[in-house]
């Protein structure tokens, strides 16, 4: 750092004298510096090497006089840029104020009127800018600087000069643009952008200043990106009443996933926030699939909806051009029959090697129906009621599934059923291999077991001991009966991951965290789904089985239930699958009275909550949620119509805990080699802290009346049943054992109660 400034302070010497550090970003660092010749002090922003090697001093400097040529209140002015020994710099005013992120991390939210006025100074730059043939590309709270009640708009400079260098940019591992506020168009490596890509990331800016974050977040640039690509945003008024109609509608309207259904101008989206101008609704739905301009769509009829898609996935995923265009098709399953989808682990429907018939479970029985390409509508199979987890036979002449704890098979034409294994995990799937053998979830639930397609004995796949209390599911074959790709369940499936099964080893590994259900394609791909209903595809070295590259999204708007996709596919080269809401557990949270009644806090507020913890002073409320992209993270709610602000951003964080002084937040965080406690401070200030670490799963967690332990629930203990430990909250991770059977939490008793029940809807898309 010292010969850094000082280098920079040999070279500038006769213009500037570099006094010190004033931060350093992705891109570039900033120095505080003394203008010599016009005494005053100046910010002088420094491009990283690799950044100006890619870009060169030639197009740096053609580029920044574009920028020095604008002229505006609310633009950033340029003082001076240049290149020496190698370093590229430019020179602009110390601004004795803080940006916008600044007052962010200090605030969370904004009042409304100071986020309208913020975002129509900044909207007015923009337009000026984009007047001027000039995108920002980077718009953030990071970029714009408050100054006397003005915001300053900074870093046209460093944008528009990377946004030349194409392609090269990759050779820095930057990428040009922020996950969080990255137009759609941009985030998939377009080009040329226009006006409409900055007024994408103002309505993100916009949109943080009134609800306290991002419309998109979580743990990765990836998974940002994911739910920019396929999910809708959250409705302002859901998570702050106070906004304005015309407001929310500007800014969910400037977010649009197509460029062209957002504000063509800045200036419009000005005019809309002060409610001037164009008229914008809101739609109703909160968290939709996406809308990609590829993508079609489809109504759903008779609360079930299920679309054929043929000429395979792979062939796009491989490169290759596809021989045909991809056939998308709604298919009846007969005006009396619907599709059941039970709280149970396991895939609902099976599609034949073949592609020609699909097996569902269709009506109140549970009973196994067909549905041939070649007739109108399904029948059912005799003597299945009761059944669960359909799988055709790799001729495509069987179906297996799941009754009452035994494994059975039927004709796929009809017939008697016969037997196969008894002690079986009733909705926990099969795998039918193509050595004619099965695979799938013992009784106990704590191992898979093979058996062969006619009967007979079976045998430990893998020893019981490998899942240390974990249950495996969801089986799916490998070729050549290399092994099966298999879901582990903890915490009652609160988290899940992809696993994969070695035959030649006997061995498993884990492959994939926050994934529901998986597949090898014959491409060399492997499919699997995230909890929002998103599929990704990654390189699989099927003599290895290790993943061999990035993942990336395939598939999108496919009905869940719970994690569950409501999936089937064939070596075929069809996809069949369910679209629209599946079932979702809606629950709200409440004061009981002393004579009985009950009242919500907030009757806008409700989620997907999985547990809450009172804060001791009754004013807030910490909660674990769970958030379709996101999987499972802690937020705090402000009682009681305050806001709601994401504490967390694992995707694996749940059974928060307050403090005795409630001044942090103690929760659970899983993994697949088991839990840890971790706690982060509860206004979001700070870095998470990990209390202590288990090697199986943990249940819950409770703070200690006097905040010096912290006691925990294990899953799976010597016992069987679940130990009860405690662990220091000072700092000290050994472990003290409290009881080897499970007791009742020290949780205090709180005024709340939760209320709502899950639900069952099909809506159209």
């Amino acid at each position: 750092m010292t010969t850094d400034i000082g280098r920079l302070t040999a070279i500038l010497a006769d213009r500037y004298v570099i006094e010190r550090e004033l931060g350093a970003g992705g891109m570039a660092t900033v120095y505080l510096a003394h203008d010599v010749k016009h005494d005053r002090n100046v910010a002088v922003k420094v491009l990283r090497p690799e950044l100006a090697a890619v870009i060169g001093a030639e197009r740096f400097l053609a580029e920044i006089k574009t920028t020095a040529n604008l002229q505006h209140p609310h633009i950033l002015p340029l003082f001076d840029s240049g290149e020496a020994d190698g370093m590229l710099f430019y020179v602009m005013p110390f601004i004795e104020g803080i940006s916008l992120r600044d007052r962010l991390v200090r605030e969370k939210q904004l009042p409304v009127p100071e986020a309208v006025r913020i975002a129509t100074q900044v909207a007015a730059a923009l337009d000026y800018a984009h007047r001027h043939g000039v995108i920002h590309r980077d718009i953030k709270p990071e970029n714009i600087m408050l100054h006397d009640g003005s915001a300053l708009v900074a870093d046209f400079g460093i944008a528009l000069a990377a946004s030349k260098a194409g392609s090269r940019m990759t050779e820095t591992g930057m990428s040009l643009g922020t996950p969080q506020y990255m137009s759609p168009e941009q985030a998939m490596g377009e080009r040329e952008l226009d006006a409409r890509s900055d007024v994408y990331a103002l309505g993100c800016v916009t949109y943080e200043m009134l609800v306290g974050e991002p419309p998109f977040t979580g743990p990765t640039a990836q998974a940002i990106i994911a739910r920019v690509m396929t999910e809708e945003p959250r409705r302002l008024t859901l998570q702050r009443k106070t906004i304005p109609p015309e407001v929310e509608g500007a800014v969910l309207h400037a977010i649009e996933k197509l460029p062209a259904d957002r504000f063509a101008t800045a200036a419009q989206f000005s005019d809309a926030l002060s409610g001037q101008g164009l008229t914008v609704t809101t739609r109703a739905t909160a968290a939709a699939p996406g809308r990609d301009a590829w993508r079609a769509r489809f109504q759903v009829a008779s609360g079930v909806a299920i679309v054929a898609i043929a000429f395979g996935i792979w062939s796009a995923l491989r490169g290759r051009t596809v021989d045909g265009p991809v056939e998308r098709r709604y298919i009846s399953l007969g005006d009396s029959v619907r599709l059941q989808t039970p709280q149970r682990v396991a895939l609902p429907l099976a599609l034949s090697p073949d592609g020609s018939r699909l097996a569902f479970i269709g009506d109140t029985l549970f009973r196994i129906w067909v549905k041939r390409r070649d007739a109108l509508d399904a029948a059912p199979l005799a003597g299945t009621e009761g059944a669960s987890s359909p799988t055709f036979s790799p001729d495509g002449q069987w179906i297996a599934y799941v009754v009452d704890g035994h494994l059975k098979k039927v004709r796929a034409d009809g017939g008697v059923s016969i037997t196969l294994a008894d002690s079986v995990g009733t909705g926990f799937g099969e795998a039918w291999l193509d050595d004619g053998t099965l695979i799938y979830t013992d009784g106990s639930l704590l191992g898979l077991r093979r058996v062969k397609e006619s009967g007979g004995p079976t045998w430990v796949a893998v020893p019981d001991t490998a899942f240390k209390g974990l249950a495996p599911m969801l089986a799916t074959p490998l070729p050549h009966a290399r092994g099966v790709v298999f879901v582990v369940c903890a915490s009652n499936c609160v988290t899940m991951s992809l696993h994969v099964l070695d035959f030649r080893t006997g061995r498993s590994k884990r492959l994939v965290d926050n994934a529901s259900a998986g597949w090898y394609l014959p491409s060399g791909q492997l499919m699997y789904f995230e909890p929002n209903g998103v599929a990704m595809a990654v390189p699989f070295d099927l003599s290895t089985l290790s993943i061999r590259g990035a993942p990336i999204p395939v598939l999108q708007g496919v009905r869940m239930t719970g994690y569950i996709p409501e999936l089937a596919w064939s070596t075929s080269g069809r996809l069949v699958y369910g679209i629209g809401s599946g079932s979702a557990s809606t629950v709200t949270l409440r004061e009981a009275n002393r004579d009985g009644s009950s009242t919500a806090f907030d009757p806008s507020w409700s989620g997907a909550f999985n547990s809450f913890a009172l804060s001791p002073n009754g004013r807030q409320v910490a909660v674990g949620v769970s958030t379709p992209g996101a999987g499972l993270d802690i937020w705090v709610k402000q009682l009681d119509r305050g806001p709601f602000t994401r504490l967390t951003f694992s995707g694996r964080d749940r059974r928060p805990t307050w403090s005795p002084d409630g001044r942090h937040v103690a929760f659970v965080r899983d993994s697949g080699s088991g839990g840890d406690v971790w706690a982060r401070a509860a206004d979001g200030g700070g870095t998470e802290r990990r209390l202590t670490h288990f090697g199986r799963a943990i249940q819950e967690v409770s703070w200690s009346k006097d905040g010096r332990w912290l006691l925990v629930r294990t899953e799976t203990g010597a016992a069987g049943n679940g130990d009860i430990v405690a662990v220091s909250a000072l700092g000290d991770t050994a472990v003290v054992p409290i009881a080897a059977t499970p007791q009742p939490s020290c949780s205090p008793l709180s005024r709340l109660t939760v209320g709502g029940s899950p639900t069952f809807r099909t809506r159209p898309v």
